[in-house]
């Protein structure tokens, strides 16, 4: 098991930033995600691996006017 968010969510083996993502519905263009308080690059959401028991944060950045 793992955390997104606060949010439990099934580990599997060869998870990666990309599948915790897809798990939450996040499809958000600008994403900022850290895995246990270490940034990942969104050019390394598909190939980055998350241990189980990780405590994964995504956070939407935005802007409004």
């Amino acid at each position: 098991m793992i955390r997104v968010n606060e949010n439990e969510v099934p580990w599997r083996d060869g998870m990666t930033v990309q599948d915790c993502l897809d798990a939450m519905g996040y499809d958000f263009v600008h994403i900022t995600v850290t895995v246990d308080d270490v940034f990942v690059e969104s050019i390394r959401y598909r190939t980055t691996r998350v241990p189980d028991g990780a405590d994964v944060r995504a956070i939407h950045l935005y802007h409004g006017g």
